[in-house]
């Protein structure tokens, strides 16, 4: 899996047995900086398209094998004990409304599988758009799947580049959604003002005062109140939209205290209309030391914490989601949810490409 961040890719290994599977080893491979550059720049129109993207495309995937291979170093197996690599994936577009919706994830499988010598399962999105859905997003499956306990009404949060929302009721029912940004406004900020790509526990964010009205017209924005299903990605949350918003006079750490907190408010308006027992927050956000705690006392009452507390490190959860969408291809089963996706039903998700 790399992200909307494009800081690195992270790779999982799973061991599967009936229902039962377990985190058995992993790997974070920083992603070179003029690859990322190169990621990031198709945020935008830019001259030469299709040849940089044939060319990114294939040097994503040898950036994959390299942590896949790295990967199994680690845990000292043989590409032969892998059943397959479920790759997601760099996603370098996603427009899941107008006229021809479509979602584009590059990192060649067919390259991947060649390098790696293990059958790869790939391009997940884009049947659950032909059949009428968003493309995204795709881990509340996962979610439903691994990291609820039975009875017990369960939101999932994941905060990576955009935040997205599980809601899972005691019986099972799950829906969910993109919420809007998550990291990557505070990233793109952090980045721009100080040359880090993050934000270390929130320390910069914590060190400044939410500016009110800033934050009163973020939120403004018609993406909030969309109803879902939806769906969206950095093309609308990026720091020219943020731009857009500034006087130019504030004080750049208020502006990213402000960002976090549209990240937590974004949040919190959702899960207090929709209340759960618990609240279990992965991906990068989890790590964000000033942002859960302000998540925290936002919800009042309810119990925020994180994956951990199940034994799931809240950094892996979204690799280790297109692992189980993998083994969910290949055993032939669907790996969407209509009611989150908006689909008109369940789908076998992703290309096979053996090896």
């Amino acid at each position: 899996m790399s992200g909307t961040s494009a800081d690195g890719i992270d790779a999982v290994l799973i061991r599967t047995e009936g229902k039962e599977s377990e985190l058995i080893g992993s790997h974070h491979r920083p992603m070179p900086a003029p690859l990322r550059d190169e990621i990031l720049a198709f945020r935008q129109s830019g001259p030469e398209e299709l040849h940089r993207l044939a060319t990114l495309d294939a040097r994503l995937a040898k950036e994959y094998s390299l942590a896949v291979s790295a990967l199994l170093a680690t845990a000292r197996l043989e590409a032969a004990t892998v059943i397959a690599i479920g790759c997601h994936g760099q996603t370098i577009r996603h427009h899941p409304k107008g006229d021809t919706p479509y979602t584009l994830q590059i990192g060649d499988p067919n390259r991947l599988a060649e390098l790696t010598g293990i059958t790869v399962v790939s391009d997940f999105r884009r049947r659950d758009m032909a059949a009428g859905g968003q493309g995204a997003p795709l881990v509340p499956a996962f979610h439903r799947a691994r990291l609820v306990s039975e009875g017990v009404s369960t939101a999932v949060v994941n905060i990576g580049g955009i935040a997205n929302i599980s809601l899972i009721t005691a019986g099972g029912d799950v829906t969910g959604w993109d919420t809007g940004p998550g990291n990557t406004l505070m990233d793109g900020w952090v980045a721009q003002h100080h040359g880090e790509p993050f934000d270390r526990s929130g320390e910069w964010a914590a060190s400044g005062t939410v500016i009110g009205p800033l934050l009163s017209a973020l939120l403004q924005d018609p993406y909030f109140a969309t109803r879902p299903p939806k769906s969206t990605g950095p093309e609308h949350f990026h720091l020219d939209w943020l731009a857009a918003h500034l006087s130019g006079n504030e004080a750049a750490a208020d502006v990213q205290c402000t960002l976090t907190e549209l990240t937590v408010e974004s949040l919190a308006l959702v899960l207090e209309q929709q209340p759960h027992d618990v609240v279990r927050v992965c991906g990068g956000g989890a790590r964000n030391t000033w942002l859960m705690q302000r998540l925290t006392d936002r919800l009042g009452e309810t119990v925020v914490t994180t994956t951990e507390t199940i034994g799931v490190d809240p950094e892996w959860v979204e690799a280790w989601a297109f692992a189980w969408l993998a083994e969910q291809t290949l055993a032939g089963q669907p790996g969407n949810v209509p009611a989150v996706t908006g689909a008109t039903g369940s789908r076998v998700l992703g290309g096979i490409f053996p090896a």
